[in-house]
């Protein structure tokens, strides 16, 4: 069978990091939920930004990166416009079947590009002292911790940057 027009045919095993398009929405939306109600309660700031990526990150200057695995949507990334120039990392995830293969790293690499491409100052994330491996990885490239600041999510209890 051919692949539709405007997408190319996936080796068995490809992945690959696209920019948002309207149709991965949806993954973007439960590829979120899924990882947020398991660990936290869904919050109506992510209610907000889940139910319309478009207007509330990229429209005001974000960027979405969706990972493909076989051209489906098993991870994802945002980088939300920020006043000083900068871009918040948000609504970060690997799907279950994808974890554990560096799939976040190469999220958060193509986050620090875009950052670097944009000019950006920094990179900022903010995040739970329960999600180990995402602290982790955010040390492991270059991320370090601020002082606490007024947050939107409950479940926000460390904050970091990133200089580019």
């Amino acid at each position: 069978m051919a692949p539709e027009s405007g997408q190319r045919h996936h080796p068995e095993g490809s992945m690959e990091i696209v920019e948002f398009e309207p149709r991965y929405a949806e993954a973007f939306r439960t590829l979120n939920e899924a990882w947020i109600s398991r660990h936290f309660t869904l919050e109506a700031k992510d209610r907000e930004v889940l139910e319309d990526p478009q207007g509330k990150i990229i429209d005001p200057g974000g960027r979405i990166f969706i990972a493909l695995q076989d051209g489906r949507p098993v991870g994802c990334v945002a980088l939300i416009r920020m006043a000083d120039g900068g871009y918040e990392v948000a609504k970060m995830t690997v799907s279950e079947a994808a974890r554990r293969s560096g799939l976040g790293r190469r999220l958060m690499e193509r986050c620090i590009e875009a950052g670097r491409e944009a000019g950006a100052p920094r990179l900022y994330l903010e995040t739970n002292s329960g999600l180990a491996p995402a602290l982790g990885l955010y040390r492991a490239m270059g991320f370090r911790d601020l002082a606490p600041t007024d947050t939107e999510y409950a479940r926000c209890d460390v904050w970091m940057e990133r200089p580019l």
